[in-house]
């Protein structure tokens, strides 16, 4: 069975800086398409980063400079995010992007906050 278990959410200050990660069982990440998510209240999902399989990826242009995603070995992901504002404040969710597309044809933090997916980020000033 394949399953994400995003961990690392909690409450920070406006500047500071949060690590969260994504733990992987039932597949491997480092043959994956993997990415981050977030929603905010009120706001549409949106995605946050992607890291393929050949080492490509994308980055936001609202969190560029200040979020990293990047692999641990072959079953953890992780988002390092630095500087955080409260514009950052959101359920953040991992996902595979074959997975995604394959069981969810809507949004895509609906479809992984239906499976129990999302650690919460809140970023006080």
């Amino acid at each position: 069975e394949v399953r994400l278990v995003e961990s690392g959410g909690g409450s920070v200050q406006t500047g500071g800086s949060l690590r969260l990660s994504c733990t992987a069982s039932g597949f491997q990440f480092d043959d994956s398409d993997v990415a981050w998510y977030r929603q905010a209240p009120g706001n549409e999902c949106e995605l946050v980063s992607t890291l393929s399989s050949d080492g490509g990826g994308y980055v936001a242009r609202s969190v560029k400079g200040r979020f990293t995603m990047s692999r641990d070995g072959r079953s953890t992901l992780n988002l390092q995010m630095n500087d955080l504002q409260p514009d950052d404040t959101a359920v953040y969710y991992c996902a595979r992007q074959s997975d995604l597309a394959r069981r969810w044809s809507g949004p895509a933090c609906d479809g992984l906050r239906s499976w129990g997916q999302g650690t919460l980020v809140t970023v006080v000033s």
